[in-house]
């Protein structure tokens, strides 16, 4: 994975990888990743706050992933070297936003990292604790 570029089933193998995640449908049958009852990541339906500032369509490949603080999401954001961005709607909510199309901007290894960052932000601290200690990230 290191070095290739990031790619929509890497979002679904890292997230339905980590440890006691559940994936349930959302209204659009889109997949969402949750860790004991909440979403760390989900494939988002059409919505109005994302769209095409050009043609005004609406996005249709947004995916939501959760960061751990406010600095890390505009760290994400404010970065223009990847592909991360939010909307209004998303303001004071702990998540970032890409496009499925975009994916490949980051490489796996980065896109691996937002994955597991965000199920860390969500786990409970003892899964959160023990996962890190089995992967010697503590």
């Amino acid at each position: 994975m290191a070095g290739r570029k990031a790619r929509v089933a890497d979002v679904h193998e890292v997230a339905s990888g980590m440890p006691h995640v559940i994936v349930v449908q959302g209204g659009g049958e889109n997949p969402v990743y949750q860790v004991g009852g909440k979403s760390f990541v989900f494939f988002r339906t059409r919505r109005p706050d994302a769209f095409d500032p050009d043609t005004g369509e609406r996005y249709d490949d947004v995916i939501v992933i959760w960061v751990p603080s406010e600095e890390d999401k505009l760290a994400l954001v404010s970065d223009d070297s990847n592909p991360f961005f939010t909307t209004p709607h998303f303001d004071g909510h702990l998540s970032v936003l890409v496009r499925a199309s975009r994916l490949g901007e980051m490489s796996a290894q980065e896109l691996t990292e937002v994955i597991q960052d965000a199920w860390l932000s969500r786990a409970s601290n003892r899964r959160a604790s023990d996962w890190l200690k089995e992967h010697r990230l503590s």
